[in-house]
Parts: structure tokens; sequence; C-alpha cells
């Protein structure tokens, strides 16, 4: 779990026999990977592993290296023998039980947080005894038994900024040597400049690009602060040009995370809080703000949703969906954005509290919204299209007054023209192409004919499309 007892097995909860899985850890040297085993948790997360691989999925697993719980086996013995445990240097110690000096133990928590200590750095980043306990258990999990094709394949680093660059150099290098297919993605919320030192090749793939989510809000949800069609393309070209076109390929493309507010409630609350603004808009999207909507979206919202969806999709990188968004799930930030997914084979009650135990006076139906969910699997069948994977992009269309965008894919003889109409109208559209002549739309299934090198289309309002060669 996130304040991890131990980073080489799976919490024995999760596991059909937590007891027995407890008793077989207390008998290992958790510093000796020989005798280590495997519990019926673990089991189970390499059985996860080998039936999604038999589907063509591939799992990476979230990797907390900058700190750990309190219930973590070394640091419980550090509290318990103090100076003389062997993992004394293990964390920041800031004094000792020691009667004659009047000192109580105490200790650095990841952002104050006592529940949570952290692991010591030095120059080349987090010290010997954890480094050498991570790259173990690095090993463990992408070659389980030596067999690195039922390992898992990448991962993804919590708070990777409070972390050393020259132990993720060194951590990637360990983790290439097992796999270099592995994908290497990171926590770095800030602006492309301060996230680029990351992506030079040495450390990470790819970061979760919030600066992705930043820009796209403030075109096509931000009503007070929007910006037009031009500035989005220039943030867009700048964004890419920070990161080179090839790490911007493989770099998660996000609207929402785990430490957002749901951006369907984004839609809700378009002026609450504006995305760049971090540290207000991640205060300020609670449902403790008495400013904040915590309703349902209304099918306005879900239209919209689709319409980012669409630019989501088709925008050079790859697509982080956060679970349950492709069936209409709505919530305002941690908590709320934490909700368990909805299924479509089960029946849920309305939900009819506020965040306070108050009940809401029209309370919300809860279901997949099927619509939604079919337009992201029609989505999800476009992307395997390799012109999304790799494909160049050339802007074809800037349109302020209309808030009409149009921009090709290109990959050989691959091409793809997306058409975005982000107005409250319907729009006939009107631009130049000389890739091709003819087209099918994808949705439709129409062919598209291009006159003198200029197509004509008409789009419904908060509406796109994706023209196929």
């Amino acid at each position: 779990k996130y304040d991890a007892a131990m980073y080489h097995h799976v919490e024995p909860t999760f596991g059909p026999d937590p007891e027995g899985d407890k008793k077989m850890i207390a008998f290992e040297d958790p510093t000796d990977p020989s005798t280590w085993q495997w519990t019926s948790a673990d089991k189970l997360a390499l059985q996860l592993i080998q039936e999604c691989h038999k589907r063509h999925i591939k799992i990476i697993f979230d990797g907390v290296f900058n700190h750990v719980g309190v219930n973590n086996f070394a640091f419980q013995d550090v509290k318990l023998n103090q100076q003389k445990s062997k993992y004394k240097d293990w964390f920041i110690i800031k004094s000792w039980d020691d009667a004659a000096a009047a000192t109580k133990f105490d200790y650095q928590g990841w952002f104050g947080v006592p529940d949570l200590p952290e692991f010591k750095e030095d120059s080349n980043g987090i010290v010997a005894g954890p480094r050498k306990y991570i790259y173990d258990c690095t090993k463990r999990w992408m070659s389980p038994d030596n067999i690195t094709a039922n390992g898992i394949d990448g991962w993804r680093l919590d708070v990777a900024y409070c972390i050393d660059h020259q132990f993720w150099k060194d951590w990637r290098e360990v983790v290439k040597t097992i796999n270099p297919a592995a994908y290497l993605t990171a926590e770095v919320v800030d602006k492309p400049e301060v996230v680029k030192p990351y992506l030079y090749g040495d450390e990470f793939d790819a970061v979760m690009n919030y600066a992705f989510g930043v820009i796209t809000s403030e075109f096509f949800i931000n009503r007070e602060n929007t910006i037009s069609v031009k500035q989005f393309d220039s943030l867009l070209l700048s964004m890419q040009q920070v990161y080179g076109y090839n790490v911007s390929l493989v770099m998660q493309n996000l609207f929402d995370s785990h430490d957002t507010q749901r951006f369907t409630s984004f839609l809700e609350n378009p002026d609450v809080a504006r995305f760049r603004t971090w540290g207000e808009y991640f205060n300020k999207t609670k449902a403790v703000n008495p400013a904040y909507s915590t309703a349902k979206p209304d099918s306005a919202a879900y239209r919209l949703q689709k319409l980012m969806a669409l630019f989501q999709y088709t925008f050079p990188g790859a697509p982080m969906l956060y679970y349950g968004d492709e069936v209409g799930m709505w919530g305002a930030n941690d908590p709320d954005c934490r909700k368990p997914m909805i299924w479509n084979d089960r029946e849920y009650a309305d939900e009819i509290y506020n965040w306070d135990g108050s009940k809401k006076t029209n309370p919300d139906k809860v279901f997949v919204e099927e619509d939604v969910l079919n337009y992201y699997k029609k989505l999800g069948e476009l992307h395997r299209n390799q012109v999304f994977k790799t494909g160049d992009i050339t802007t074809l269309k800037i349109d302020n007054n209309n808030r009409v965008y149009v921009y090709a894919r290109k990959l050989e003889n691959a091409v793809a023209i997306i058409v975005i109409n982000n107005s409250d109208t319907q729009q006939t559209i009107t631009f130049t192409n000389k890739l091709s002549n003819v087209f099918t739309d994808y949705f439709t299934g129409k062919p598209i004919y291009a006159v003198n090198h200029e197509i004509t289309i008409a789009v419904e309002a908060k509406s796109g499309t994706v023209l196929l060669k």
C-alpha cells in the first residue's frame, strides 16, 4: 500500500491467506533476497501480470521510493533499537531517545508527515542501505524467478522530484538492464522547463504531463480565463519544443489524476480555480469549498468531455485515462476523486450525501454512461492507428472567432485530419489540405472529398471529427 511496510511483498490483506503470509514473511531477512518467498498475495499479483500479458496488456507498478510507512520493517527496528539498529543510517534521524541528554526519538517525515519517514540521501541520492533494497525489489518484480517475461513492464515513480537526479540515473540503468523496453514515468508536477532535466534519456522516458492538462483546461474548460485558439496552438507547440518531439510522443497526457478533481467535475466548476495555479487549484477544488458543486455533470458537460477526449487521443503523446472517467464518474478533489469504480453489471444507490453528511436536495443517479464509454472505446480503436502514435503534427487552421482548430497527423502515407469545434454553435469549416483528395469520416464512415485542395465540413457545437486518408 502507499505507506509501505515493505517493497518486496504485496500487502497480505490483498491475498487469500493474510495470516499465513505474515508468518512466512516473519522468517525472512528483508535485506537478503535469497530468503524471500512468494506469499499467496504475491502469487495473485504474478497471476494478474500473466493474465494481462495474455491479453496484450502491460502493467506498471507505482514506486514510492522517497519514503515508507511507520510500520516499515527498517523503521520499526530503528525505533526499537535506536543507535544499535542495523538500519540506523537508512533514515533522517533528528534525535534519539536519550534520558541523559533529555531528547526523544525524532525523525524527518515526508513534508513533515510523521507517518511517512523519509529515506536519507547523500550526494548520490538515496543512501546505500535502502538503495540496495530498492534495487533488489526492482529486480524481483521485473524478473520474478529470473523470468523477465513474467515480470512487470515498467514503473511510475511517485514524488520523483523529492529524490536526487543521480539516484534516478543509476536506477534507470538497473531497470533497463533487466528489460530495455520497460516504460519509466514519473510524477513531477511543474512547468515543462522544470520537468525537462528528467527527460534527457538518462532518467525517465516520460512524466505525467500536467502541462497538457493545464493548457487543455484553459482552452476547453475555463470561461473567465479562457485562451484563444492561437494561444492554444502556441502553448502546445512550446510544450513540445521544451520536451522534444520524440519525448512528447510518450508523455502521459492527462486531464486529471488521483491528486485532482475529476475532470468531469472540472467541467461543472469551470472557474473555481485555474489548473495552472497548482496550490490554489488543489485546495479550492475540494468538496469543503462552499463554492464548489459536487453535483453529477449534465449532458453538456459529457458532450465537452467527449470533445476533449477526442483531442487527447489524437494529439501526440500517450493518453492517460484516470479510471472511471470513461464511464462518466465525477468527484471533487481527494478523497472524492477516489470513489470506487462503477461497473455496468451492478446497480448502485443514489448519491444522496454531501461531504459534511448533509443530504443533497437532488440525489444523483449513479450508473455507467454508456454513450461516454462507447465513445472512449471508439477512440481506443482509433488510437491503434500508428499515425497517432508516432506521426508528425501540422496545424491546418486557426479560427479564433469561431474557436475552430484543425490539425493533421502524418506518418509516411498515412494521414489523419482532426477538426475541433470548441464553440457553442455548429460551424461549417473550410480549410486547405494538400495531403489527399479523398478522406473517410471515422465516426460516420462517409467519404469526404477535397475540391481544389479545400475541404468543407459541418461540425456540431462542442464536437469534433477525424478524417482518415
